[in-house]
């Protein structure tokens, strides 16, 4: 397992395949989670973690998104030892800064869950999730570097493992622990989080260390490191990170409040804070990960691709940046216009099926539609950030961040749970917005409509053959089960045949027409 640079194809192949593992182990995770603890269990889950996102934005400073840059620009030129400088102040700062953070939520838990926790029973739960923040932290500069190095074998790996750890955790502490009330089954699987972020931390620094011993016996001995060489690596490094700690700093914010927000504007709507809290938990437990779950190409895609658009930032090549994008735009909408179908014509049987929950498929039917776009957001917010516009990316979210928050309170306080999914989708819709126009507006866009009209075939297809097997199913009595599979399983081939059929995976034009955006 060397390490060996990947080209940006099988880059995207190898975390789309890990992707595809970890999503689905995570989605078993879930599953388990939601069969040992109950729509309530998951709702105080989803409250148990109000300011770790905060305090791991704090700890992080930006700095994986700018170690994959940064590294993909010295290793196109070959620089070695700035490599290793990037490194190794990114986790000092790290390292100092979690254990700073980590002791401080620590000592405060008991003011900070008086503050923000909607449900006082989740103090339990998030107490057992604040060591993550420093193994989070790490794993993140290493991930950083990796994809640098656009070596994605170890990001793939170490995913896997880390759930294949939680979820073997998962099964014996909160079986354990449920008998003694659900507050302690919560901390159990908020426990087992904590030992499969370490289990993939160790394996990542594992890799790391028997690479450095390889490189080592190869290179000559680094050359002295002045302190002026140290400074300019913190300014680098600090230059693209901060404009992303800001935007971390304000989502994270955001999502800490979100569930005392959603709660009291349910109350507002007229229910208690227990149902409240179950609702919260349909919605943010049972429909947002099947929303996610899908995400897996697109976000694959958008990890090989900041360091591949920077890599052709840096040798000023306009035409393999182009290609990129065109690439990313095709992966979204193939990828995204089926998992938007079957979402929304099977939402309530699949939410029946998985989580005996049919209630949070209304949920999820509410939202599919306005989800689709996030499958180009991440790309379009991946293409900024090679392209070293940080502090855009920043600015699209605090604008999508107060739009949503507001949308949220205000139709949540009026039309209940289901104005709370409405306000959360519009969010979504906004953020590709933004993204989009920042993109266009920096080095043009380019999108061969073509492929839009073979892919809506595909789904015209798709559907038809996803109903016409669902009910072909249930007629020979085979259950509802049976025949969701079925209906899926139908779906999936009639769209792969049209895609195949109409050559809708073969690249667009070598020489695209690039449209600037005033």
């Amino acid at each position: 397992m060397g390490m060996v640079k990947q080209s940006f194809i099988r880059g995207t192949f190898v975390l789309t395949l890990s992707s595809f593992f970890t999503r689905g182990l995570g989605f078993v995770n879930g599953i388990l989670m939601a069969r040992f603890l109950g729509a309530e269990g998951v709702g105080l889950l989803m409250i148990a973690s109000p300011l770790l996102p905060l305090f791991i934005t704090l700890t992080e400073l930006g700095l994986p998104v700018a170690i994959s840059k940064l590294v993909s620009e010295a290793d196109a030129k070959g620089d070695e030892h700035r490599i290793k400088r990037i490194l190794a102040v990114s986790l000092s700062i790290t390292g100092t800064l979690s254990i700073i953070l980590t002791t401080a939520a620590l000592l405060g838990s008991k003011w900070i869950g008086s503050i923000v926790l909607a449900d006082q029973r989740a103090y339990y739960a998030m107490v057992a999730i604040t060591p993550i923040i420093p193994i989070i932290a790490m794993s993140a500069v290493l991930k950083g570097y990796f994809r640098g190095k656009q070596n994605m074998n170890p990001l793939a790996l170490s995913d896997i493992i880390e759930n294949l750890a939680q979820i073997v955790v998962i099964i014996g502490v909160v079986n354990i622990l449920l008998p003694y009330g659900i507050a302690y089954a919560a901390a159990g699987a908020m426990a087992a989080s904590v030992v499969g972020e370490g289990v993939g931390l160790i394996y990542l620094y594992s890799v790391y260390r028997w690479a450095r011993r390889t490189r080592n016996r190869e290179a000559p001995a680094p050359a002295s490191q002045g302190p002026r060489s140290k400074d300019r690596t913190l300014r680098d490094l600090l230059r693209i990170g901060l404009p992303m700690t800001g935007s971390g700093l304000i989502h994270s914010v955001y999502h800490a409040f979100l569930p005392l927000l959603v709660t009291r504007s349910l109350v507002l709507f007229g229910i208690g804070t227990e149902l409240a809290t179950k609702q919260f938990g349909l919605l943010a437990g049972y429909a947002v990960p099947l929303l996610y779950l899908p995400g897996f190409f697109t976000q694959s895609l958008s990890t090989a691709l900041i360091p591949a658009i920077s890599e052709a930032s840096v040798d000023n090549d306009s035409r393999l940046m182009h290609s990129r994008m065109d690439m990313a735009m095709r992966t979204a909408l193939i990828a995204g216009l089926p998992c938007t179908i079957l979402l929304y014509l099977w939402a309530e049987p699949l939410t029946t099926v998985i989580y005996h929950a049919p209630e949070a498929g209304v949920l999820l039917k509410l939202l599919a539609p306005l989800y689709f776009l996030h499958y180009f957001e991440a790309p379009l917010r991946a293409i900024l950030l090679g392209l070293g516009r940080a502090s855009t990316v920043m600015w699209n979210h605090i604008m999508t961040n107060i739009f949503e928050l507001s949308m949220i309170f205000v139709l949540g306080s009026n039309l209940g749970i289901r104005g709370v999914a409405i306000g959360y989708g519009l969010g979504i819709l906004l953020l590709a917005m933004l993204n989009f126009y920042s993109v266009a507006r920096t080095i043009g866009f380019y999108f061969d409509f073509r492929i839009v009209f073979k892919a809506g075939l595909g789904a015209a297809f798709m559907t038809i053959s996803s109903l016409a097997a669902h009910r072909f199913v249930l007629r020979m009595d085979f259950g509802q089960s049976y025949a969701l599979l079925a209906a899926l399983l139908a779906a999936l081939l009639a769209y792969a045949a049209t895609m195949q059929l109409t050559h809708a995976l073969r690249s667009g034009p070598k020489t695209p027409t690039i449209t600037p955006v005033p």
